[in-house]
């Protein structure tokens, strides 16, 4: 099937990538006190949003000058969280870890927007070209380098921005799935839900794993589905988080039912799976399918052609709502949910309570609930499900079904403070979709699915 390329709305913005002098101080300036930052709504960058604290672009300090002390602990802020550090044990060999311990593809570099010097200086230098990609819809050129024989991946990364210090290298970054189901779940129970007012022909993204597009509570959702780690391939975490987004059945009620529901499986059962290239090829996707807002329940490091995809495809009207974490109010902010331009989001329990997992920090613009509460799990029953997961794609059907203009600064209109008066690193900007939350007994849940 052919489709329209979209037209460019706003100019492509460029991006440096990080080191690891950048990215500790990035780390002191998550910790210390914020500036504002932009929040991407559809139709192009938007002004910022009043309120909303900010990671910055560039860090002031430079951690070599810090004393030791200081340092070491910087050291521990930087490192991957111990649950997403376990994917590399896991992997059987398909992943290894970057210098900080996140998971990355083993022996595969990434360069966003080459330069022809830049990639002749690569090749000079022994290192062999594996595959490139125009990512059209994002005005973005990728290409995938393995290093030469020998030479380890941290090393080669460093040599590469030597080479070519106004190239953007990257480590090809994986990001952490979430949930296990533990135990087998049952038919939901009978009763109709209120369904919300849902504008014809409203779509939403999700990327993430592949879904059960033949679970009951999908039956009234369009459900397009492709894979971008081989074939799409049902899994748990992406059901789940796909009902909440578009679901409908008995007593069971997502954020947006009926919506046209676009999944991108960056996983497809691969242990490679959930790379940065396969989350830009499905932002991509996303954009040439005119897809308002895209929930991302995923997290994992800051990188280079992530962050270039969530800026190009804010450039051109998508907003991409994330999950903020579940590693703990000490973990590092974690992406996408920590760029500008993204609608980070946190989890409540029924309550209105965050939970204890649950990250902080100026990335958190929502909150909303996460906890005590049904979506679709496996044989075509439901689960209890907890996370920031799961909170995320009520804030995204939410802010699909207040169209275009700025739905981001109307939402926040329509929050509901708690913690600390006005925006603050724990709720955001309140508490959003109080009344989306399915009792777990209302829909018939059996078993848990986490994060």
């Amino acid at each position: 099937m052919a489709f329209d390329q979209l037209s460019e709305r706003s100019k492509p913005v460029s991006i440096r990538i990080l080191g690891a002098s950048a990215l500790a101080g990035l780390a002191i300036m998550a910790a210390a006190a914020p500036a504002r930052a932009q929040i991407g709504l559809p139709g192009g960058l938007p002004p910022a949003l009043p309120g909303r604290p900010g990671l910055p672009d560039r860090p002031p300090l430079d951690p070599g000058r810090l004393g030791d002390a200081v340092g070491e602990r910087l050291g521990r802020t930087l490192q991957a969280p111990s649950r997403l550090r376990g994917l590399v044990r896991r992997s059987n060999g398909a992943l290894e870890a970057d210098p900080h311990g996140w998971p990355v593809v083993r022996a595969e570099i990434v360069a966003v927007d080459p330069s022809a010097a830049g990639r002749r200086a690569a090749l000079d230098a022994g290192f062999t070209v594996l595959r490139e990609e125009r990512l059209e819809e994002l005005g973005l050129a990728v290409m995938v380098l393995a290093p030469p024989r020998g030479l380890s991946l941290g090393r080669a990364v460093e040599r590469l921005r030597r080479l070519d210090p106004d190239g953007l290298w990257e480590f090809n970054h994986v990001y952490g799935p979430a949930g296990t189901v533990a135990a087998a779940s049952s038919p939901a129970a009978a009763g109709p839900a209120p369904p919300p007012s849902v504008p014809p022909g409203l779509r939403l993204g999700l990327i993430d794993t592949g879904v059960d597009a033949g679970h009951p509570a999908l039956a009234g959702a369009a459900v397009r589905q492709r894979g971008f780690a081989g074939p799409d391939r049902p899994g748990a975490h992406g059901t789940a988080v796909a009902s909440l987004l578009a679901g409908r059945a008995g007593a069971f009620s997502g954020s947006a039912p009926g919506a046209a529901l676009f999944v991108a499986d960056v996983y497809g059962g691969s242990p490679a799976g959930g790379s940065s290239t396969g989350v830009g090829q499905a932002l991509a996707w996303m954009v040439e399918n005119n897809v308002p807002v895209v929930n991302v329940s995923l997290v994992g490091p800051r990188n280079a052609l992530v962050e270039a995809a969530v800026r190009r495809a804010g450039g051109r009207g998508t907003l991409v709502v994330a999950a903020a974490g579940n590693d703990g109010p000490a973990a590092p902010p974690l992406y996408p949910a920590a760029y500008p331009g993204v609608v980070g989001v946190t989890a409540v329990n029924a309550r209105g309570r965050v939970l204890p997992e649950a990250a902080r920090g100026p990335q958190v613009d929502f909150a909303a609930p996460g906890a005590d509460m049904a979506a679709a799990g496996p044989g075509g029953g439901y689960v209890s499900v907890r996370g920031a997961s799961f909170a995320a794609p009520l804030v995204a059907g939410l802010l699909a079904r207040r169209g275009g203009g700025d739905p981001v600064r109307r939402l926040a209109a329509e929050a509901r403070d708690l913690g600390a008066r006005g925006p603050d690193p724990v709720y955001g900007h309140g508490l959003v979709g109080a009344d989306l939350r399915v009792d777990p007994g209302a829909a018939g849940a059996r078993g848990r699915l986490a994060r």
